[in-house]
């Protein structure tokens, strides 16, 4: 993509936008939604919502369960050599996830310093930076909505995720215009030098417009929203898709850890003597039915979360988010992990009838032997 050379008095200027910064936790293997209504009512004393696509029409996205949104209080850090306050909240989904946003304002920028003050909200609260902001909030998440969570997490797996968002700029733009004027890479790479051609290319590869006067840039870790009517179903969505991948790698993870368990479970049930294998056999397969079970339920309900059917737009954004995200390489995984157990499964059935049949046989010649021995004694 070519890019105008402007001067600094020809610079676009943003303003109206914010720098928006996602942080998202497995809290826990569930979450009551319900419950977390009535504590968050009770404790903190303030409003709560369940979260819908404010600009798509409700036969056109389905959530599988409405994700329930809070407002926490504001947050306090400092970017460069600047103290920021930004508004903080939370979204909670049934299927264990919390997602923390920090929203930054931004008003009356040129576009080098609104670049930069994407930089600097990321280097100050981003995953390289050693902010304590994250842990309070999720702290204070903890405390209030304790008894919401069910098999609640102690070492919480994180995804994180950065969107600028400009609502309007100080004079109409389309985003074929915009495109040529504002250099999109150094605030969407975070890279003070230059990128090569093909990085560039790749890096805005996934562009997306529906109407003249917007645009949707999406990488791996950041994304551009130019939105003049302000709405947030494109960052819901990839909230969304941010949240299930953090999901699916939760599951990918938990049969990590699982199979070489089950691996020396088998191997010291096949140690042990004939006459109780059977029953070592069948205690084992039940545990992996139950966990290849549980995890299948989950990996639906977790694909399930989201459906776009009658945007077309916006099912463009979400599938290509959800494929920049690697969701379906992480789910590919979790598959083939649950096949190996399958067949795990399905080889201690195997073993586990054929204990079966052996003690059968050696109780048979038993009762045969004790017939003979007490025929002869006659």
């Amino acid at each position: 993509m070519t890019l105008l050379i402007q001067s600094p008095l020809d610079e676009l200027k943003v303003s109206a936008g914010h720098v928006i910064a996602l942080r998202l936790f497995d809290l826990a293997n569930e979450i009551d939604l319900g419950r977390a209504e009535q504590l968050w009512a009770r404790r903190a004393q303030r409003a709560t919502a369940r979260s819908r696509l404010v600009g798509t029409p409700d036969k056109a996205v389905s959530f599988g369960v409405p994700p329930l949104a809070l407002a926490l209080d504001p947050v306090q850090f400092d970017a460069g050599d600047v103290t920021m306050i930004a508004a903080a909240s939370v979204r909670l989904y049934d299927f264990g996830i919390a997602v923390l946003t920090l929203r930054l304002p931004a008003h009356d920028l040129g576009w080098s310093d609104f670049t930069r003050l994407v930089n600097d909200t990321n280097d100050a609260i981003g995953p390289a930076s050693a902010t304590p902001v994250w842990g309070e909030l999720l702290a204070q998440l903890r405390e209030l909505l304790g008894e919401a969570l069910d098999g609640p997490t102690t070492a919480p797996l994180q995804e994180d995720y950065l969107i600028a968002q400009v609502d309007a700029f100080d004079k109409p733009m389309t985003a074929e215009a915009l495109q040529l004027r504002a250099d999109l890479v150094p605030l969407l790479s975070g890279e003070a030098r230059p990128l090569s051609g093909g990085a560039q290319h790749d890096l805005l590869r996934h562009r997306f417009s529906y109407h003249p006067d917007d645009l949707v840039v999406i990488t791996w870790d950041r994304a551009f929203i130019y939105e003049p009517q302000q709405e947030t179903d494109v960052a819901d969505v990839l909230e969304m898709a941010n949240a299930q991948l953090l999901e699916m790698r939760v599951y990918d993870e938990m049969l990590d850890d699982e199979l070489p368990r089950m691996h020396d479970l088998v191997e010291a049930a096949r140690r042990r003597t004939t006459v109780i294998a059977s029953r070592r056999y069948a205690k084992l397969a039940r545990r992996l039915h139950a966990l290849v079970a549980e995890v299948t339920v989950l990996a639906e309900r977790v694909d399930n979360a989201l459906q776009v059917t009658e945007d077309v737009y916006l099912a463009r954004v979400y599938a290509a988010a959800m494929e920049l995200f690697r969701v379906p390489n992480v789910t590919t995984a979790v598959d083939r992990k649950l096949a190996i157990i399958r067949e795990i499964y399905t080889a201690l059935q195997s073993d586990a009838a054929g204990a079966r049949a052996e003690l059968l046989e050696i109780a048979i010649l038993v009762l045969i032997a004790i017939e003979i021995v007490l025929s002869l004694m006659h």
